[in-house]
């Protein structure tokens, strides 16, 4: 089974707005998740979210917003499905 590129993964917040941001490996994910995400899920203050892809550029966010996440594995190859 070919091996993710990366991890695109869509967080969906209360008031209806959804973010998208990446990470290199699911040990990424998993490690900003159980260290930042899930000690924090009922605060009301805001937690960084790696922005990986863009530098210069972050996010933040009040865990207690959060009402989803969705992990998407993303593979690149050679062929061009668009």
């Amino acid at each position: 089974m070919p091996k993710p590129s990366e991890y695109a993964v869509h967080l969906f917040f209360s008031g209806g707005q959804r973010e998208e941001v990446r990470f290199p490996t699911i040990e990424d994910f998993q490690n900003w998740y159980k260290s930042e995400l899930k000690p924090k899920a009922q605060s009301e203050d805001f937690i960084n979210v790696p922005i990986k892809n863009i530098q210069g550029e972050y996010m933040v966010a009040r865990p207690s917003s959060i009402i989803a996440i969705r992990l998407e594995p993303v593979y690149t190859s050679s062929v061009d499905r668009f």
